[in-house]
């Protein structure tokens, strides 16, 4: 999970400088390394090996800076938040993945479910190979960012084989806090400068906030919902596990809708809805302990918040750095995946010290109510800058003689302004 956030970045800097069909093709490639080597071994491997192989699997889970942009590409502005939001769910393949390769390790043999990644890979890498298309304008030094990428991928093997060996220094908890920051700093640091600017404007902090809270809930509370019910309901583990994959499911499918409803009444607004609901569900697990009548439909709200926040947060990123989407969408996406590395420890940390969960919900509520304010200070801002880019393919429009272009991205704009809605509305 950790490898999958941080190396978002990398791969979103190299997503400016080259097509992201080699991009995709490399990552498929580096996924391939762990099924391909694990069957080959002649013993079990220790679980040293497996850290550094699972970091390859990481990769796969980065590809996600390079999807996004990639797919927005070929679409007008309009719909950015459909077709992000579409492009996006296909994360609901983990949750697949964690229903159909237990019982088949179980029944013929991890081997045997190792090697049954490899079909879907290699036909995930026919797909883009014959039919994707990146039409984003590409900039700067192919092979600087491309170094960059691989750098990462050596310090983040090297950093989680030093941490599990115990030369970090420290040990338990304070080992799982440090890994993240180490790691985003060197991240970070192989950034050109120029673009390491975006890290002085506050809407990239505000953003990073927005998808920890919604994107790192959804990943956080994946890994720990299943012990959340066992020990508030007694829910039996086979059971918990399958309401928690239904859960998944849920957040996945509905990032579509988040993003559908993001293109039709703005951004921001859809965001608002989103992250209201967070908070509110958290609070309710903070100051009450609701009865599993009551706990399991609210987590169910939960999740479907969470899907409506990640897909309408990347309806807005594109439209507000269209000339950087992939480098932001890498770092936002980053904060994503550190958020939902940081919240199951941190909610296991609350548990341990105050033997009850009230005190990690509370938290996890506080943050999704500065993110909503975030949103709600920075709004005009945000849909202006929508505005923009909606407008301006018509502009390009114009210039080739296209005048009803313009006139009709103006009164779509004019429309949406006045019902309250997205400048981009259909």
């Amino acid at each position: 999970m950790l490898c999958g956030a941080l190396l978002r970045v990398p791969l979103g800097h190299l997503y400016q400088a080259l097509d992201g069909r080699r991009i995709v093709l490399m990552g498929i490639l580096l996924s391939a390394v762990t099924p391909l080597s694990l069957p080959l071994m002649p013993a079990t491997p220790n679980f040293s090996t497996l850290l550094v192989l699972g970091m390859f699997l990481g990769v796969g889970g980065a590809s996600f800076a390079v999807a996004l942009p990639m797919a927005g590409s070929a679409y007008p502005p309009r719909v950015q938040g459909l077709v992000l939001g579409l492009a996006a769910a296909g994360n609901i393949g983990a949750v697949l993945d964690g229903i159909l390769f237990p019982p088949l390790a179980r029944y013929y043999g991890w081997q045997t479910a190792m090697i049954a990644v490899l079909p879907f890979l290699a036909l995930a890498a026919l797909t883009i190979r014959f039919w994707g298309r990146d039409y984003a304008p590409k900039s700067g030094s192919v092979a600087r960012a491309l170094a960059g990428f691989l750098g990462s991928l050596v310090f983040l093997v090297v950093l989680v084989t030093a941490a599990y060996a115990g030369l970090l220094g420290v040990s338990g908890h304070p080992t799982v806090l440090l890994l993240p920051v180490l790691g985003l700093t060197f991240v970070l640091m192989v950034l050109p400068r120029d673009h390491r600017r975006v890290l002085r404007e506050g809407d990239t902090w505000a953003f990073s906030l927005v998808y920890a809270v919604t994107f790192g809930g959804f990943v956080g509370m994946s890994a720990y919902t299943s012990l959340l019910l066992i020990a508030l309901y007694h829910v039996p583990k086979v059971e918990a596990g399958l309401f928690m994959a239904a859960l998944a499911f849920t957040g996945a499918t509905v990032r579509p809708l988040g993003g559908y409803l993001a293109d039709r009444v703005g951004g921001p607004r859809a965001l608002r809805y989103g992250l209201s609901g967070i908070a509110i569900v958290d609070l309710v697990f903070a100051l009450l302990s609701p009865l599993k009548s009551e706990g399991l439909p609210a987590l169910f709200v939960l999740y479907v918040c969470f899907g409506l926040g990640n897909g309408a947060t990347f309806q807005i990123v594109p439209l507000r750095w269209s000339e950087r989407r992939g480098l932001m969408t890498g770092l936002i996406g980053a904060a994503g995946g550190i958020g939902g590395f940081y919240l199951p420890v941190v909610l296991g940390i609350a548990k341990q010290a105050t033997s009850s969960y009230h005190g990690g919900f509370a938290l996890f509520a506080g943050l999704a109510v500065a993110a909503a304010t975030l949103v709600h200070n920075r709004a005009r801002r945000w849909m202006a800058a929508t505005e923009t880019a909606c407008v301006r393919p018509a502009l390009q429009e114009v210039a080739m003689g296209g005048d009803w272009a313009l006139r009709a991205s103006c009164r779509a704009s004019h429309t949406a302004r006045g019902k309250g809605g997205s400048p981009c509305g259909i």
